[in-house]
C-alpha cells in the first residue's frame, strides 16, 4: 500500500508572460486551497491525502491543471467550487468528476 492513498499534484508553473502557464489561472492559490480544506475535513496525512505544489507538468495548454495519483486522473479546474467537486466527488467519495477530467492522451 502506499504511504497516501491519494497524492494531488497542482502546476503552479509561473511563465513569461504570453506564454499558458497554470499560475496565471490561480492555480497555487487553489492548491493552497485544497490544501487547508483536506486538513478541515481530516483527509490530510498518512493513509489519507498529500496536496502538492509542482512545476510544469507539461499541460499548461489544458490549464490549470492538476493531477491525482495513483489514479492518474487530470483535472482542469476554474475555482473553489471545482477544488471542491474534485475533494468531495473523488477524494472523499472516489468517483471520478468527469465534467473537469482531462483527456489521458494528448489529442
Amino acid at each position: 500500500m502506499s504511504y497516501f492513498s491519494h497524492h494531488v499534484f497542482f502546476c503552479c508553473n509561473q511563465r513569461k508572460p504570453g506564454e499558458s502557464c497554470c499560475n496565471d489561472h490561480h492555480a497555487t492559490e487553489m492548491q493552497t486551497y485544497a490544501k487547508d480544506r483536506i486538513a478541515q475535513l481530516g483527509l490530510k496525512g498518512a493513509g489519507k491525502v498529500r496536496i502538492n505544489k509542482a512545476g510544469c507538468l507539461g499541460r499548461c495548454d489544458d490549464g490549470p491543471v492538476l493531477v491525482v495519483y495513483p489514479d492518474n486522473v487530470w483535472y482542469t479546474f476554474v475555482d473553489k467550487e471545482d477544488i471542491d467537486e474534485i475533494i468531495d466527488q473523488h477524494l472523499a467519495g472516489g468517483r471520478i468528476v468527469e465534467r473537469l477530467r482531462l483527456p489521458d492522451q494528448a489529442a
